[in-house]
Formats: C-alpha cells, sequence, structure tokens
C-alpha cells in the first residue's frame, strides 16, 4: 500500500482501538507496562515470521538492530515511563494535549534538520489538526488536574521525544530495509525496557494475569500487528511529518468509540473537533501529494 491517506487512517484507527483495549485490560488487572510488552513482543514475533516467510531476508543486520533499539527507547520507551508518570500528576487531559503537540514538534524539527520539511499547505493542516484535537481534547471534560510546573515541563518531553523518534526513524532507516523487518525488531526490542518497567512497578514480571483474558489478549496482538504493519510504512512513503499526524486520528477515533461502544454523549463541539481534524488531514494529505 503506497497511499498515505489510506495509511495515515489505517494507522489512526489501529492506534485508537488500542486504547479502549487497553482499557479493559487495566479493568481486569493488566499493568499498564506489562499490556505494552505484550503489545512489543506478540507484535514483533508475529512480524518477524512474516518476515521470514515472505522476504527471505537477514533478520539480525547490525544496522537494523541499532536502528530498532535507538527508534524502541526514543519512541515506545521514554514516553510510555513519561505518560505513567505525570498522569497522576497533571491529569489525563493535560497529558492528551502533550501527545497531540508531536506534530508540531516533529514538523520543527523536520524543518531544522532537513528531513523531509512539511509545506505551507501542510503546516496549515498541522496547526488546523492541533485546534480540532484540542477542541475534543477540552469539551470531553478530561481531567484537568493542573499539577506542578516541573511536572508540566516534564509532561512536555513526551512529544520531544516522540517528534525526535519519527525524525530518527527516517534519518537512520536502514538502506534496503523493509517496513515490516524494522516494525518487527523495533517492537522486539522494546521488550526488555519494559519488561524492566514492568519489574519496576510490580516487583516481578507475571505474564500468568494474562491467561485469564484470552480473547481480549488476541483482539489486541491482532490490532497491533495491522497497526505496525502500516505504522512503518506510511513512515516509509509519508514522511515523519505526515506520519506524526496520526495522533489527530486517534483523538477522532476516540470520540466515535466512546459514542458506540461505552455510551458516552458529547457537546456539539467535540463534533466539531472531529470536523476541524478531517479538514487539517485534507489539506495535508493536499501538501503531501504537492511534495511527492
Amino acid at each position: 500500500m503506497n497511499r498515505p491517506l489510506l495509511l495515515l487512517l489505517g494507522t489512526g484507527i489501529a492506534l485508537g482501538l488500542n486504547f479502549p483495549l487497553g482499557k479493559l485490560a487495566m479493568a481486569a488487572g493488566i499493568s499498564p507496562a506489562l499490556w505494552a510488552a505484550l503489545i512489543s513482543a506478540g507484535a514483533g514475533l508475529a512480524m518477524l515470521f512474516i518476515v521470514a516467510v515472505i522476504e527471505h531476508k537477514d533478520l539480525s543486520r547490525p544496522s537494523t538492530l541499532y536502528f530498532a533499539i535507538v527508534s524502541s527507547f526514543l519512541s515506545y520507551v521514554v514516553p510510555s515511563v513519561l505518560t505513567y508518570t505525570v498522569i497522576p500528576e497533571i491529569g489525563s487531559g493535560l497529558a492528551a494535549i502533550t501527545f497531540a503537540l508531536s506534530p508540531v514538534v516533529t514538523a520543527l524539527l523536520s524543518v531544522i534538520f532537513r528531513v523531509r520539511p512539511p509545506n505551507l499547505i501542510s503546516v496549515f493542516g498541522i496547526i488546523l489538526g492541533l485546534a480540532g484535537a484540542g477542541i475534543i481534547i477540552y469539551s470531553r471534560n478530561t481531567d484537568f488536574s493542573g499539577g506542578g510546573l516541573q511536572w508540566i515541563l516534564l509532561a512536555l518531553l513526551i512529544p520531544l521525544f516522540l517528534g525526535v523518534g519519527n525524525i530518527f526513524r527516517t534519518m537512520a532507516w536502514p538502506f534496503g530495509a523493509s517496513p515490516r523487518k524494522l516494525a518487527a525488531h523495533t517492537n522486539l526490542a522494546a521488550v526488555p525496557f519494559l519488561a524492566v518497567l514492568v519489574y519496576g512497578q510490580t516487583g516481578t514480571i507475571d505474564v500468568m494475569p494474562l491467561a485469564g483474558i484470552p480473547g481480549l489478549v488476541a483482539l489486541q496482538l491482532v490490532v497491533s500487528i495491522v497497526m505496525f504493519l502500516m505504522f512503518f510504512r506510511l513512515q516509509q512513503v509519508g514522511g515523519p511529518t505526515y506520519l506524526s499526524q496520526i495522533g489527530y486520528v486517534v483523538a477522532a477515533v476516540g470520540v466515535v468509540i466512546g459514542v458506540f461502544y461505552f455510551g458516552e454523549t458529547y457537546p456539539q463541539s467535540v463534533w466539531a473537533g472531529a470536523a476541524v481534524i478531517a479538514i487539517g488531514i485534507a489539506f495535508s494529505t493536499l501538501g503531501q501529494a504537492k511534495q511527492a
């Protein structure tokens, strides 16, 4: 698949499904770090099998391993640790806003490092998407518990690391490596980091609780595999700035899931925010097409 818009929507929808699945897992007593480790391990092994069967390529090239370790640390591990740390202090609403800032940070970094910088049309789309995401986050009455300045500054590191990770993957993409191979290695490289996090949170690494929710585990693995297959392909064809806008899609998907699955009701401003996101993505896609 080479169409950035379809990849963006597909990746965003799949990523958006991760949140209600994770919510159900947490309700079943699974720690967030263990659930994240399950996603990385399961998706990584599945994609490694796909690569071995379909591509018949060397699976352990040093440049690929370096890419995977750094990418997993920048994009998965550090943002996860920061999120778990700051949400109790600043609330989920402010934490969500920091994630919504990642496209802006990525765009700035892409200009600074001259890594597929966005044109003016794409920048306008990014600004619209940020505005729409902000409207949704605020209108959903998400927890804005404030917190000290030090916690807010720490939270601002989240979009910084996400942006750096987006830029790094484009700059360090190993020559000739396939998106599936890089997705497999990056996910597997995150597992040791996440295992340490699990042990630090619980004092043990007990995977037996996962056996109590086999259906949910299976569904999560399917969603994760689909998401990461599209995510790395989107990185390859769309570039870092366009990729970063999956967060805007996730914000809109969260509204739909909240209505149809959790029975939530929202004010009209939430739907207006979703419409603004759609317009922003349309402009970004137009800008992407003009740069191609």
